[in-house]
């Protein structure tokens, strides 16, 4: 069994088209939120991006579909760290909580290329991308502190209101929530990290070209060693591991139509602008159900993983994208043992 849910970049574009606006973007979100938990995925996830016309704050969002479904997971893929004050994080990601009532699956990180040039500096952050490398992971570290619910702070002798005696904690604080972070990560090395620190693993789309092997094989690699490495921790609950894959089973003109000229699709290995290491991308799954079958069956990464997240083309409205989702969870996914 494989838990199954969608990511979405929550894309907008100004113009004609089913999503020419950031209203209709959130509002779409959420009414894909709540139809792909009527046909059977199990979570909604959002990418996070600032200065650009995607999903950008996600916490009102998160909140909004927890409050208008019932058993799906909720999620982030990633929380760009670069940008958050953790103590202010640790709030809102906490309100949202529990207006799902306990079903966020947060997903944290240093985040990937932005639009802007150091754009943490506009959010108050005054250090270099360098720097930046070892402060998103101090301040997830900060933010998972937080979550313990741990109190730390000194209370006013004269307050505004009455409370306990002794140091104060954030609130609200969700127990066992902490349980529920994922931090994504794009290397061996950071996997390894994220289970020393106690932390589910999030594995990018995109990881580091660390051998030769393809990338559903570098990714499983991954997976491996970070679940080792966890069992070695002697962490007190068992850990998650998460891939993200753009699977498009073509049933009709209209899939063919949009998606006909992706098929056969390979991974592609490139530079990031400031990334000292190469990083490769893995392939488009793109064709008929029959095929997409045999070929799913030998991506060893998503064997590993027990959660897959299907990226979607957004901007092609709630119903489209409804369309494929059912594609994958009733067609390919009970074919695969995933259902």
């Amino acid at each position: 069994m494989k838990k199954i849910g969608f990511l979405s970049f929550g894309f907008w574009h100004d113009g004609p088209g089913p999503v020419s606006s950031a209203t209709e973007a959130y509002q779409q979100s959420l009414e894909l939120a709540v139809g792909a938990e009527q046909i059977g995925l199990d979570g909604a996830w959002f990418r996070v991006h600032h200065f650009a016309q995607q999903i950008a704050s996600p916490y009102p969002l998160l909140s909004a579909i927890g409050a208008r479904t019932k058993t799906l997971e909720i999620g982030t893929g990633l929380v760009d760290l670069r940008y958050e004050n953790p103590a202010m994080m640790a709030e809102n990601a906490s309100v949202a909580d529990i207006m799902a009532g306990g079903r966020i699956q947060l997903g944290i990180g240093r985040g990937s290329p932005e639009q802007v040039i150091d754009g943490w500096q506009h959010f108050g952050y005054d250090y270099t991308e360098k720097e930046m490398e070892n402060i998103a992971r101090e301040r997830g570290l900060e933010f998972l502190d937080l979550l313990r619910g741990k109190p730390f702070a000194e209370p006013n002798p004269r307050p505004m209101f009455p409370q306990k005696p002794g140091l104060l904690r954030l609130e609200p604080y969700v127990p066992k929530f902490r349980q529920r972070i994922w931090w994504g990560a794009g290397s061996q090395k950071t996997a390894l990290w994220a289970a020393e620190h106690g932390m589910n693993l999030m594995s990018s789309t995109l990881v580091d070209h660390e051998s030769e092997d393809p990338f559903h094989v570098q990714q499983a690699k991954q997976l491996r060693l970070y679940k080792q490495a966890w069992a070695e921790a002697g962490h007190d609950f068992e850990p998650r591991t998460l891939v993200t894959r753009s699977i498009i089973p073509i049933r009709n003109d209209k899939d063919l139509y949009h998606f006909g000229g992706r098929r056969n699709g390979e991974d592609s290995v490139g530079y990031f602008e400031n990334y000292s290491n190469p990083t490769i991308f893995g392939r488009d799954y793109v064709g008929d159900v029959e095929t997409l079958v045999k070929e799913l069956k030998e991506d060893t990464a998503i064997q590993e993983a027990d959660t897959l997240l299907l990226a979607i083309p957004n901007s092609l409205g709630v119903d489209y994208n409804l369309h494929l989702l059912e594609g994958v969870v009733k067609e390919i996914a009970p074919e695969l043992g995933w259902k």
